[in-house]
Protein backbone atom coordinates (compact mmCIF):
# COMPACT_ATOMS: atom_id res chain seq x y z
CA UNK A 1 0.00 0.00 0.00
CA UNK A 2 1.06 3.57 -0.95
CA UNK A 3 2.48 5.78 1.64
CA UNK A 4 0.76 7.87 4.29
CA UNK A 5 2.13 11.00 2.49
CA UNK A 6 1.57 9.70 -1.22
CA UNK A 7 -2.31 10.80 -2.45
CA UNK A 8 -2.77 8.83 -4.96
CA UNK A 9 -3.76 11.29 -7.80
CA UNK A 10 -5.88 9.31 -10.71
CA UNK A 11 -5.64 9.82 -14.58
CA UNK A 12 -8.20 11.91 -16.17
CA UNK A 13 -11.51 9.87 -16.52
CA UNK A 14 -14.34 9.99 -18.90
CA UNK A 15 -16.65 8.14 -16.24
CA UNK A 16 -18.16 11.73 -14.62
CA UNK A 17 -19.04 12.96 -17.91
CA UNK A 18 -20.53 9.72 -18.38
CA UNK A 19 -22.15 9.79 -14.97
CA UNK A 20 -24.36 13.13 -15.88
CA UNK A 21 -25.63 11.96 -18.77
CA UNK A 22 -27.12 8.91 -17.45
CA UNK A 23 -28.44 10.73 -14.15
CA UNK A 24 -29.76 12.92 -16.54
CA UNK A 25 -31.88 10.62 -18.66
CA UNK A 26 -32.73 8.33 -15.79
CA UNK A 27 -33.67 11.61 -14.06
CA UNK A 28 -35.97 12.83 -17.42
CA UNK A 29 -37.18 9.65 -17.97
CA UNK A 30 -38.81 8.78 -15.02
CA UNK A 31 -40.09 12.35 -14.78
CA UNK A 32 -41.92 11.59 -17.69
CA UNK A 33 -43.20 8.38 -16.91
CA UNK A 34 -44.62 9.45 -13.56
CA UNK A 35 -46.52 12.35 -15.13
CA UNK A 36 -47.77 9.71 -17.98
CA UNK A 37 -49.07 7.81 -15.50
CA UNK A 38 -50.78 10.41 -13.65
CA UNK A 39 -52.27 11.34 -17.15
CA UNK A 40 -53.51 8.20 -18.27
CA UNK A 41 -50.86 8.15 -21.38
CA UNK A 42 -50.25 4.59 -22.22
CA UNK A 43 -47.60 5.02 -25.62
CA UNK A 44 -44.96 7.81 -24.53
CA UNK A 45 -41.22 7.45 -25.02
CA UNK A 46 -40.79 7.83 -21.34
CA UNK A 47 -39.75 4.13 -20.80
CA UNK A 48 -36.78 4.05 -23.47
CA UNK A 49 -35.60 7.47 -22.16
CA UNK A 50 -35.50 6.15 -18.74
CA UNK A 51 -34.00 3.10 -20.36
CA UNK A 52 -31.10 4.64 -22.04
CA UNK A 53 -30.28 6.67 -18.79
CA UNK A 54 -30.24 3.28 -16.98
CA UNK A 55 -27.66 1.41 -19.12
CA UNK A 56 -25.53 4.28 -19.38
CA UNK A 57 -25.59 4.29 -15.83
CA UNK A 58 -24.49 0.69 -15.42
CA UNK A 59 -22.12 1.19 -18.11
CA UNK A 60 -20.16 3.70 -15.65
CA UNK A 61 -20.86 1.84 -12.79
CA UNK A 62 -19.46 -1.16 -13.97
CA UNK A 63 -16.25 0.59 -15.48
CA UNK A 64 -15.51 3.46 -12.96
CA UNK A 65 -15.82 0.94 -10.17
CA UNK A 66 -14.11 -1.27 -11.80
CA UNK A 67 -11.25 0.92 -12.29
CA UNK A 68 -11.11 1.85 -8.72
CA UNK A 69 -10.85 -1.83 -7.52
CA UNK A 70 -7.79 -2.01 -9.76
CA UNK A 71 -6.50 0.47 -8.23
CA UNK A 72 -7.06 -0.52 -4.61
CA UNK A 73 -5.69 -4.07 -5.65
CA UNK A 74 -2.24 -2.76 -6.91
CA UNK A 75 -1.31 -0.78 -3.65
CA UNK A 76 -2.15 2.61 -4.73
CA UNK A 77 -3.81 3.61 -2.07
CA UNK A 78 -2.86 5.11 1.24
CA UNK A 79 -4.54 5.20 4.53
CA UNK A 80 -5.77 8.78 3.96
CA UNK A 81 -7.27 7.52 0.62
CA UNK A 82 -8.86 5.29 2.82
CA UNK A 83 -10.49 8.17 4.95
CA UNK A 84 -11.10 10.17 2.02
CA UNK A 85 -13.35 7.06 1.06
CA UNK A 86 -15.00 6.47 4.34
CA UNK A 87 -15.89 10.20 4.52
CA UNK A 88 -17.57 10.30 0.89
CA UNK A 89 -19.68 7.27 1.57
CA UNK A 90 -20.95 8.72 5.11
CA UNK A 91 -21.89 11.93 3.03
CA UNK A 92 -23.20 9.64 0.69
CA UNK A 93 -25.40 7.87 2.77
CA UNK A 94 -26.13 11.07 4.94
CA UNK A 95 -27.50 13.10 1.32
CA UNK A 96 -29.27 9.94 1.27
CA UNK A 97 -31.17 10.63 5.03
CA UNK A 98 -31.83 14.18 3.74
CA UNK A 99 -33.48 13.15 0.45
CA UNK A 100 -35.73 10.43 2.54
CA UNK A 101 -36.39 13.49 5.02
CA UNK A 102 -38.36 15.36 2.25
CA UNK A 103 -40.28 12.88 1.43
CA UNK A 104 -41.07 12.05 5.01
CA UNK A 105 -41.69 15.67 5.46
CA UNK A 106 -44.13 16.11 2.64
CA UNK A 107 -46.21 12.91 3.67
CA UNK A 108 -46.15 14.76 7.48
CA UNK A 109 -47.55 18.12 6.11
CA UNK A 110 -49.96 16.91 3.93
CA UNK A 111 -51.60 14.26 7.00
CA UNK A 112 -51.52 17.26 9.58
CA UNK A 113 -51.83 20.22 7.91
CA UNK A 114 -53.10 20.30 4.42
CA UNK A 115 -56.05 17.78 4.37
CA UNK A 116 -57.19 19.00 8.00
CA UNK A 117 -57.24 22.00 6.58
CA UNK A 118 -59.34 20.96 3.37
CA UNK A 119 -61.95 19.50 5.99
CA UNK A 120 -62.01 22.88 7.86
CA UNK A 121 -59.94 22.71 10.89
CA UNK A 122 -57.09 24.86 12.23
CA UNK A 123 -55.61 28.65 11.40
CA UNK A 124 -56.93 27.76 7.41
CA UNK A 125 -60.19 26.11 7.18
CA UNK A 126 -61.71 28.88 5.01
CA UNK A 127 -59.46 26.58 2.68
CA UNK A 128 -63.26 23.68 3.15
CA UNK A 129 -65.14 25.98 1.16
CA UNK A 130 -63.08 25.18 -2.24
CA UNK A 131 -64.63 21.77 -1.32
CA UNK A 132 -67.39 21.84 1.16
CA UNK A 133 -68.64 17.99 1.39
CA UNK A 134 -64.82 17.11 1.60
CA UNK A 135 -64.57 15.23 5.07
CA UNK A 136 -61.05 15.55 6.61
CA UNK A 137 -59.20 11.53 6.84
CA UNK A 138 -56.26 9.64 6.65
CA UNK A 139 -55.64 7.15 4.65
CA UNK A 140 -57.47 9.67 1.92
CA UNK A 141 -59.72 7.48 -0.06
CA UNK A 142 -62.16 10.17 -1.22
CA UNK A 143 -60.95 12.71 -2.55
CA UNK A 144 -61.45 16.78 -2.88
CA UNK A 145 -62.90 16.44 -6.42
CA UNK A 146 -63.46 12.73 -6.33
CA UNK A 147 -64.82 12.53 -10.24
CA UNK A 148 -60.68 13.95 -11.59
CA UNK A 149 -59.07 11.94 -8.94
CA UNK A 150 -60.77 8.78 -7.72
CA UNK A 151 -59.35 7.56 -4.64
CA UNK A 152 -58.51 4.31 -4.36
CA UNK A 153 -61.13 1.35 -2.94
CA UNK A 154 -58.43 0.02 -0.62
CA UNK A 155 -55.25 0.48 1.39
CA UNK A 156 -52.62 -2.38 1.55
CA UNK A 157 -52.95 -3.46 5.01
CA UNK A 158 -50.11 -3.70 7.64
CA UNK A 159 -50.47 -7.02 8.70
CA UNK A 160 -50.11 -8.42 5.41
CA UNK A 161 -46.69 -8.48 2.60
CA UNK A 162 -45.46 -5.06 4.22
CA UNK A 163 -44.91 -7.19 7.65
CA UNK A 164 -43.30 -9.95 6.06
CA UNK A 165 -41.16 -7.36 4.13
CA UNK A 166 -39.96 -5.90 7.19
CA UNK A 167 -39.01 -8.75 8.60
CA UNK A 168 -37.16 -9.60 6.08
CA UNK A 169 -35.24 -6.58 6.11
CA UNK A 170 -34.49 -6.88 9.55
CA UNK A 171 -33.31 -10.29 8.89
CA UNK A 172 -31.18 -9.23 6.42
CA UNK A 173 -29.85 -6.59 8.35
CA UNK A 174 -28.49 -9.32 10.82
CA UNK A 175 -27.09 -11.77 8.07
CA UNK A 176 -24.99 -9.13 6.42
CA UNK A 177 -23.83 -7.67 9.81
CA UNK A 178 -22.69 -11.64 10.44
CA UNK A 179 -21.01 -11.39 7.06
CA UNK A 180 -18.96 -8.76 8.00
CA UNK A 181 -17.77 -10.26 11.22
CA UNK A 182 -17.02 -13.41 9.21
CA UNK A 183 -14.85 -11.43 6.96
CA UNK A 184 -12.68 -10.06 9.23
CA UNK A 185 -11.95 -13.26 11.39
CA UNK A 186 -10.84 -14.05 7.27
CA UNK A 187 -13.69 -17.07 7.36
CA UNK A 188 -14.39 -16.98 3.93
CA UNK A 189 -16.79 -19.60 3.97
CA UNK A 190 -19.01 -18.30 5.82
CA UNK A 191 -19.00 -14.84 4.81
CA UNK A 192 -20.45 -16.25 1.63
CA UNK A 193 -22.95 -17.91 3.41
CA UNK A 194 -24.52 -15.56 5.29
CA UNK A 195 -23.81 -13.08 2.07
CA UNK A 196 -25.89 -15.10 -0.28
CA UNK A 197 -28.67 -15.21 2.71
CA UNK A 198 -28.55 -11.52 2.52
CA UNK A 199 -29.08 -11.33 -1.24
CA UNK A 200 -31.73 -14.27 -0.88
CA UNK A 201 -33.64 -11.85 1.65
CA UNK A 202 -33.01 -8.51 0.14
CA UNK A 203 -34.41 -10.30 -3.31
CA UNK A 204 -37.28 -11.75 -2.19
CA UNK A 205 -37.99 -8.56 -0.58
CA UNK A 206 -37.97 -7.16 -4.36
CA UNK A 207 -40.20 -9.71 -5.75
CA UNK A 208 -42.93 -9.21 -2.53
CA UNK A 209 -42.98 -5.68 -3.35
CA UNK A 210 -43.74 -5.87 -7.05
CA UNK A 211 -46.77 -8.15 -6.13
CA UNK A 212 -47.85 -5.64 -3.81
CA UNK A 213 -47.76 -3.14 -6.37
CA UNK A 214 -49.37 -5.07 -9.08
CA UNK A 215 -52.19 -6.07 -6.46
CA UNK A 216 -52.33 -1.68 -5.41
CA UNK A 217 -53.06 -0.97 -9.00
CA UNK A 218 -55.53 -3.71 -10.62
CA UNK A 219 -57.43 -4.43 -7.31
CA UNK A 220 -57.51 -2.01 -4.86
CA UNK A 221 -57.44 0.92 -7.41
CA UNK A 222 -54.14 1.98 -5.52
CA UNK A 223 -52.13 3.93 -8.05
CA UNK A 224 -50.45 7.03 -8.51
CA UNK A 225 -53.72 8.97 -10.05
CA UNK A 226 -55.53 8.15 -7.04
CA UNK A 227 -55.20 11.57 -4.96
CA UNK A 228 -52.85 12.33 -2.95
CA UNK A 229 -52.35 9.06 -0.63
CA UNK A 230 -50.95 6.76 -3.83
CA UNK A 231 -48.87 9.91 -4.76
CA UNK A 232 -47.10 9.49 -0.78
CA UNK A 233 -47.28 6.10 -1.32
CA UNK A 234 -45.31 4.89 -4.52
CA UNK A 235 -43.00 8.10 -3.99
CA UNK A 236 -41.95 6.91 -0.69
CA UNK A 237 -41.94 3.18 -1.17
CA UNK A 238 -40.96 3.23 -5.11
CA UNK A 239 -37.57 5.07 -4.01
CA UNK A 240 -37.17 2.71 -1.24
CA UNK A 241 -37.60 -0.23 -3.34
CA UNK A 242 -35.15 1.78 -6.12
CA UNK A 243 -32.88 2.14 -3.09
CA UNK A 244 -32.91 -1.45 -2.24
CA UNK A 245 -32.59 -2.83 -5.84
CA UNK A 246 -29.42 -0.77 -5.56
CA UNK A 247 -28.29 -2.10 -2.15
CA UNK A 248 -28.49 -5.79 -3.45
CA UNK A 249 -27.03 -5.16 -6.71
CA UNK A 250 -23.35 -3.58 -4.54
CA UNK A 251 -24.01 -6.99 -2.60
CA UNK A 252 -23.99 -8.78 -5.25
CA UNK A 253 -20.55 -7.54 -6.60
CA UNK A 254 -19.18 -7.84 -3.38
CA UNK A 255 -19.87 -11.40 -3.07
CA UNK A 256 -18.55 -11.99 -6.60
CA UNK A 257 -15.52 -10.37 -5.25
CA UNK A 258 -15.20 -12.73 -2.42
CA UNK A 259 -15.51 -15.30 -5.06
CA UNK A 260 -12.21 -14.11 -6.85
CA UNK A 261 -10.43 -13.74 -3.66
CA UNK A 262 -10.30 -9.98 -3.00
CA UNK A 263 -10.50 -7.97 0.45
CA UNK A 264 -8.25 -9.30 3.43
CA UNK A 265 -9.96 -9.03 7.04
CA UNK A 266 -8.04 -5.85 7.37
CA UNK A 267 -8.70 -4.26 4.01
CA UNK A 268 -12.29 -4.60 2.58
CA UNK A 269 -13.82 -1.20 2.98
CA UNK A 270 -15.62 -1.85 -0.51
CA UNK A 271 -17.73 -4.58 1.06
CA UNK A 272 -18.37 -2.50 4.33
CA UNK A 273 -19.46 0.41 2.58
CA UNK A 274 -22.34 -1.81 0.55
CA UNK A 275 -22.88 -3.25 4.17
CA UNK A 276 -23.94 0.13 5.59
CA UNK A 277 -25.84 0.98 2.57
CA UNK A 278 -27.93 -2.15 3.41
CA UNK A 279 -28.42 -1.06 7.05
CA UNK A 280 -29.20 2.46 6.27
CA UNK A 281 -32.30 1.72 3.30
CA UNK A 282 -33.42 -1.17 6.50
CA UNK A 283 -33.82 1.89 8.84
CA UNK A 284 -35.52 3.58 6.37
CA UNK A 285 -38.03 0.72 5.72
CA UNK A 286 -38.70 0.55 9.38
CA UNK A 287 -39.72 4.37 9.04
CA UNK A 288 -42.18 3.62 6.05
CA UNK A 289 -43.07 0.67 7.61
CA UNK A 290 -44.38 2.95 10.72
CA UNK A 291 -45.70 5.95 9.17
CA UNK A 292 -46.88 4.74 5.88
CA UNK A 293 -48.26 1.54 6.46
CA UNK A 294 -49.42 1.20 10.36
CA UNK A 295 -50.15 4.96 10.94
Amino acid sequence: MAAEGNYYVPAQSKWPIVATIGLFLTLVGMGMMMNDMSAGVKDSSAHFVFLAGSLILAYMLFGWFGNVIQESRAGLYSDQMDRSFRWGMGWFIFSEVMFFAAFFGALFYVRNYTVPWLGGDGDKGLSSMLWPDFVSQWPLMTNPDNETFKGPAEVIPAAGLPLINTILLITSSFTATFAHHALRKDARKKTKIWLGLTLVLGFSFLVLQAMEYIHAYEELGLTLASGIYGSTFFMLTGFHGAHVTLGAIMLTVMLVRIMKGHFTPDNHFGFEAACWYWHFVDVVWIGLFIFVYIF
